[in-house]
């Protein structure tokens, strides 16, 4: 009998920190390396969200919290779905955790047994299938392709569910594609939903505020209240108020589902941090100026970096609505070599290369469950995305 659980033999490691982890090592080695690995805003949190951290300190808001939110919190958080998304919550149908993967690993572990199946669109969050498995569960995947700009069709949603179907997870603007659903393009799922009333929704809505042009973000339940009642609508503050680091996501949904998960999380870490949350109150009931120009720069950068790499020998990169990444394909380059004679085989053998041989971090395409593509972010400057994207074109018109 061995020690370590079979669990995580089902599980691998996170395809973005392992690359992340790669530029951070050449980089100490005295390497000039630029990583557009990681989904992290460059920007700093605005004023006064730090502010309002600051007051909770010397207010002395340093105790254990309520293990589902403090009230004021829970109550910024209903009253933002209803400002923004016409959901009505009541506090008490809301929770907090300590980031939103917090929260769907606890709704996955609150609601699976074995056998149970979760519907993941591909390609997908790295961490959605591993959280399934930890779960118990078994994830599936629906299919997409560039033709549909990534985006999961009706009938290809209606293939995937089953007698055994649990939940199925939706994440507009989608991390690696940047894909985003409009009204009718939802519309088309949630139809097909509403047919399957043993299949719940989990939504990943934490990319939000950052869609570009004009695009209208939409959310399930938004869309088709009939799914209210068996959709669990999870957001945070991580990207729209570059708030990465103080680790608060949140969610709304049935209060049945809301008290399984506090329960869940009373046994596992408790409350999120405090002086976290008091700032996440201020986030969501403060000034918003921060979003349009988070917006403006994102898309700014994003058509740089989609216009250079379609002007790169070998890829193709498609314009993402919204989040900070694009997903170029490499197909037309599986096969070349490099300088070094090394024959590029795989999505993940061009990552390594380009980042051996040109000091760009990217991750590879099949780690989010399709390639050959590479999942770029965009969330840096101009100026480091102008030289990485030429650094790309050298390294693709070096191939042979």
């Amino acid at each position: 009998m061995g020690f370590l659980a079979d669990a995580l033999s089902r599980v691998k490691p996170s395809a973005t920190i392992v690359m992340t982890q790669k530029a951070r090592d050449l980089k100490a080695q005295g390497r000039d390396v630029i990583s557009l690995s990681v989904g992290e805003p460059d920007f700093d949190t605005p004023e006064h969200i730090k502010q309002a951290a600051v007051e909770a300190i010397a207010r002395g808001e340093t105790k254990y919290p309520p293990v589902s939110g403090i009230v004021p919190l829970r109550e910024a958080i209903a009253r933002k779905f209803k400002r923004e998304n016409g959901l009505d919550y009541k506090p008490s149908q809301t929770i907090v955790g300590t980031g939103g993967k917090q929260v769907i690993y606890n709704a996955l572990l609150a609601t699976l047994n074995p056998g149970d199946e979760v519907v993941i669109p591909r390609p997908y969050w790295v961490s959605y299938p591993e959280m399934v498995g930890l779960c118990g569960g078994t994830p599936v995947f629906a299919e997409t392709t560039m033709a549909t700009n990534f985006k999961l069709q009706p009938e290809e949603l209606e293939r995937a569910i089953t007698r055994k179907t649990k939940w199925v997870i939706l994440n507009s603007p989608s991390n690696p594609s940047g894909a985003a659903y409009s009204h009718a393009e939802m519309k088309a799922l949630t139809d097909v939903l509403v047919r399957h009333p043993h299949v719940w929704v989990l939504t990943d809505d934490m990319y939000e505020h950052l869609v570009y042009g004009d695009f209208s973000f939409v959310t399930p339940a938004q869309v088709e209240p009939a799914l209210y009642d068996r959709t669990l609508t999870m957001n945070g503050v991580s990207k729209s108020y570059a708030m990465t680091g103080w680790r608060i996501g949140y969610a709304a949904g049935p209060e049945q589902l809301i008290k399984a998960m506090d329960f869940v999380q009373g046994q596992q870490t408790s409350g999120a941090a405090t002086i976290s949350q008091w700032a996440a109150v201020a986030a969501l009931e403060g000034p918003q100026d921060h979003l349009a120009e988070f917006r403006a720069a994102f898309q700014t950068r994003r058509d740089l970096v989609v216009s250079m790499l379609n002007q790169t020998n070998g890829l193709r990169c498609p314009t993402p609505e919204g989040a900070f990444y694009v997903y170029p394909s490499c197909a037309e380059l599986i096969g070349k070599r490099t300088e070094s004679g090394k024959v590029i085989e795989t999505d993940e053998d061009f990552v390594t290369e380009l980042l051996m041989a040109e000091g760009v971090a990217s991750v590879h395409g099949s780690a989010f469950g399709l390639g050959p593509n590479l999942r770029i972010s965009y969330a840096t400057s101009n100026q480091l995305l102008e030289e990485a994207c030429h650094r790309i074109q050298r390294f693709c018109g070096s191939l042979r």
